[in-house]
C-alpha cells in the first residue's frame, strides 16, 4: 500500500505542477485542440482509408487496426469501472478544462487510443514513427493540462494501447 501511496503523492505533485503554470490559457488552448484529435472521427477516416486502399499491407493494418480497438475499448471500460479512480478535479478541487466523457480517469482512453494507432502506424510505415509518437504523447499531456487525468493514467493508457497494438498483431499477422 505504501507503494501506491507514493505513486499517488508523484502523481499529484506533477499534476499540481503542471495545473499551476502561468503559461496556463496558451497550453489549455493547445490542449484542447490537441485532444480533440484523439476523440474518435480521425480513426474512423483512418479505417476508412485503409479499406479503400490497394496496398496489400493495409489489409493487415486494417485488421489490426479493427481488432486493437475491440480489444481496447471494452478493456479500458472495464478497467475504468474496476479501479473507479475519481479524476484529479474531482479529487483535488482543481479546475478541469474540458468535460470528460466519463466520471472515472484510469487509465486515459484517449490515450490508450492514440497509443493503439500510433504503434500500429509504426509497425507498417516505420518512418512515421517520430510524428505519430510525438503526436500520441502530446495527446496524453494534453489530458493532463486539461485537468481530466493524472500523469499515471496516461502513462498506463500509452502502454495499455501500445500493448494491445503489438497484441493485435500477433493474432492476426502469425
Amino acid at each position: 500500500m505504501n507503494v501506491i501511496r507514493s505513486i499517488h503523492r508523484c502523481d499529484v505533485t506533477i499534476f499540481m505542477w503542471v495545473a499551476s503554470r502561468k503559461t496556463q490559457d496558451q497550453m489549455v488552448r493547445i490542449a484542447k485542440v490537441i485532444s480533440r484529435t484523439a476523440n474518435g472521427p480521425l480513426y474512423l477516416a483512418l479505417m476508412l482509408w485503409l479499406a479503400l486502399s490497394n496496398q496489400p499491407s493495409d489489409a493487415g493494418f486494417l485488421g489490426s487496426l479493427l481488432m486493437g480497438f475491440l480489444l481496447e475499448r471494452p478493456l479500458y471500460f472495464v478497467l475504468k469501472n474496476l479501479f473507479k479512480r475519481s479524476r484529479p478535479y474531482v479529487a483535488l478541487n482543481t479546475q478541469n478544462f474540458i468535460t470528460p466523457g466519463d466520471r472515472f480517469s484510469f487509465p486515459s482512453g484517449h490515450t490508450s487510443a492514440a497509443f493503439l494507432v500510433a504503434t500500429l502506424i509504426s509497425s507498417f510505415h516505420p518512418w512515421a514513427t517520430p510524428l505519430v509518437m510525438l503526436w500520441a504523447s502530446t495527446v496524453a499531456m494534453a489530458r493532463v493540462v486539461l485537468g481530466v487525468h493524472f500523469p499515471t493514467d496516461t502513462l498506463i493508457g500509452a502502454l495499455m494501447g501500445s500493448g494491445l497494438a503489438f497484441l493485435s498483431m500477433e493474432i492476426l499477422l502469425k
